[in-house]
């Protein structure tokens, strides 16, 4: 018969493989809905302590015009993952507008004074979607809108990581992780028009390069992470007028979207990196929820795990019909 300490230390075993997080500290700015959300509560099931960022409030709708999404519901999901996984992990919701450095600041010496570290910070920040003009040629699309998409998609990660980094490399096996659309491998060779998307797209994918060169040096990691076909709150019950319990409707639109994930696969894969102590081998990298479960196992919610990207690539972009056997 085992004696209390071993009991004990076996508990302790099966309590950090269930919250391998635990005693962490992330931040996620962009953490309101979409990946960001899923990616938040996910850290907050393996433990941490995540802070979650954004525009939207229960007092406060942003530019991207949703009002069934907001911060405080995220930090409310992250909390009540963390007690059923085990007791850990918990959501604390900051209002802040990642165009605006005082906020920022405001947010890291926040995290610094109750937390004194960062150990992980997701750079998710987006909203620009609303100011696409999908079908326009650069310059045909209106400056306005395409310049805002720059701020949101590349401004917002560089006033970020500026004020969050210098907290972060205080402790070696920091992780930085850029999201963006795409891997390098599909959005090098492929244009992701329109012209103003395609650079917000492609931007993360430099930034996390230029961070990992500048991290290694403190013991950090910088990455850049992309969902496959994201079965967001918007591509669900706006682009496809469908819900998450019968999303397979959508496929009468386009046969494609057999392919897409929930948010939860690349919230995952997210927490599979986080807690690989040898996570410093992905540095600089491109990488894929798909392309992830494959390395570290992990599922979608069904027990698929979609590889997006390559499916694309070699289904879809080829004008072959939809058939995702092989690909989830």
């Amino acid at each position: 018969m085992s004696s209390d300490r071993e009991m004990v230390r076996d508990m302790d075993s099966t309590e950090a493989l269930a919250q391998p997080l635990a005693g962490k500290i992330a931040l996620v700015a962009g953490a309101t809905r979409g990946a960001g959300r899923a990616m938040a509560v996910e850290l907050g099931r393996a433990g941490a302590t995540v802070y979650a960022t954004g525009r939207t409030t229960r007092a406060h709708t942003s530019e991207v015009g949703r009002t069934t999404e907001t911060i405080e519901e995220t930090a409310e999901l992250i909390t009540a993952a963390g007690r059923e996984a085990g007791g850990a992990g918990t959501g604390i919701a900051v209002p802040t507008d990642h165009l605006e450095p005082e906020q920022v600041e405001a947010l890291v010496e926040r995290i610094d004074r109750e937390q004194g570290r960062l150990d992980i910070l997701v750079n998710d920040i987006w909203g620009g979607d609303v100011h696409v003009e999908w079908d326009k040629k650069m310059w045909e699309h209106d400056l306005d809108k395409g310049l805002r998409l720059m701020r949101l998609g590349i401004e917002t990660h560089i006033v970020t990581s500026r004020y969050a980094l210098p907290l972060l490399v205080k402790n070696p096996g920091g992780l930085v992780v850029e999201v963006t659309d795409g891997t390098e491998e599909y959005n090098g060779p492929n244009y992701r028009k329109p012209f103003y998307y395609d650079l917000a797209k492609a931007a993360p994918l430099r930034m996390a390069k230029g961070l990992a060169e500048e991290l290694k040096d403190y013991g950090c990691t910088a990455l850049c992470l992309t969902p496959g076909w994201l079965r967001s709150e918007f591509m669900l019950d706006t682009a496809f007028k469908v819900t998450e319990d019968n999303w397979l409707d959508g496929c009468e639109q386009n046969p494609h979207f057999a392919i897409s994930e929930t948010p939860t696969f690349v919230g995952r894969a997210l927490v599979a990196l986080a807690a690989d102590p040898e996570v410093a081998r992905w540095n600089g990298a491109s990488l894929s929820s798909g392309g992830l479960a494959k390395e570290y196992g992990f599922t979608d919610v069904d027990g698929s795990a979609p590889d997006a990207w390559r499916y694309i690539a070699e289904v879809e972009q080829k004008g072959k019909p939809a058939d995702v056997t092989g690909y989830r």
